[in-house]
């Protein structure tokens, strides 16, 4: 099968977005009036972010949520995407399974792809997103200020959960490695959320490499720093309700784990209520916990108060 054969095959549908999608040397797509666009990418490499072994219909999720997962962090609509991809060859039960995930995925969020790459290599999948966002309202990472409370949307940390199983350093039950392998090979992107969290949100981020690492990046942004409450946060690694797992090993997952795809972010105290709603609006569970100080440092209070001593750093593509 050649490349056109196989775009036509398994990625060219009928378009709606786009004034013009797939087939011309460009595509052309209009943004609604009073709107700005929000765009964004991400590769995807195989032995780096997913493994060989991944279901394909789970590769084409989680190809497109990453990306979907920066456009709910700036609280934009997702309206079109690129697909660049390259593959050792033209398996055709590998594309029919992944483009089913990708579509399955898009469709729910009334996102088109409407143009891309293929050529023959080391797999690799890189997508390019865009959205809308209404004019001077995306949420950014450097709006945060001292008082704000921080909050997290869903689950931490039963992705690294997972991969610590994948690389043989722990033992789960079966049921438990079943659903922290599906949580870090089919991520939710909080969309709705997102969206619902415009003019209540004064900074955001999506958590692709771990909290801490994520987190950080608002506090520098925004120059301030922040107060995590550990005992607040314990409850987000979903595998704790039925798994009995040790505490540090539950904290380097929930602060530093990486392919979590959930939303940090921060509100004032006066706002809680407006969180609420969002968070109920969206069909989203949320977790307060901790706090944004003036002080230019991130800390981690234990019971009673007391601020951890700890060595834990969030996932870096080149350490």
């Amino acid at each position: 099968m050649g490349e056109f054969d196989l775009i036509e095959r398994y990625f060219k549908r009928p378009g709606h977005q786009a004034d013009v999608g797939i087939g011309d040397d460009c595509a052309i797509w209009t943004p609604r009036a009073g709107h700005q666009l929000a765009i964004s990418t991400d590769m995807l490499v195989e032995g780096r972010h997913f493994l060989s072994t991944v279901d394909p219909a789970r590769l084409g999720h989680k190809s497109l949520a990453v990306n979907l997962s920066d456009l709910a962090a700036c609280g934009a609509t997702p309206k079109v995407f690129l697909l660049s991809l390259a593959m050792p060859r033209a398996d055709e039960a590998w594309l029919a399974g992944f483009s089913q995930g990708l579509f399955a995925l898009a469709d729910a969020h009334g996102c088109e792809l409407i143009g891309g790459d293929t050529t023959q290599g080391p797999l690799n999948i890189s997508i390019t997103v865009m959205g809308e966002v209404p004019a001077q309202q995306a949420i950014l990472r450097s709006g945060a200020k001292a008082g704000d409370d921080l909050y997290v949307s869903g689950h931490l940390g039963d992705a690294r959960l997972a991969l610590e199983a994948f690389r043989g350093q722990i033992s789960l039950p079966q049921a438990v490695w079943e659903a922290t392998r599906l949580r870090m090979e089919t991520p939710t992107p909080r969309v709705a959320l997102g969206q619902a969290l415009r003019g209540v949100a004064t900074a955001m981020a999506d958590i692709s490499d771990g909290l801490l690492g994520d987190l950080g990046h608002i506090l520098r942004a925004s120059q301030v720093g922040a107060r995590i409450d550990w005992p607040a946060s314990q409850g987000l690694l979903a595998a704790s309700a039925t798994w009995p797992c040790p505490e540090t090993l539950a904290m380097t997952c929930v602060l530093t784990g990486g392919d979590d795809y959930e939303l940090v972010f921060t509100a004032p105290a006066s706002a809680r209520l407006a969180v609420q709603a969002a968070a109920a609006a969206s069909g989203t569970r949320i977790t307060r916990m901790g706090q944004i100080t003036a002080e230019r440092q991130l800390t981690v209070l234990h019971a009673h108060g007391h601020a951890m001593a700890h060595h834990l750093r969030s996932f870096d593509h080149f350490a």
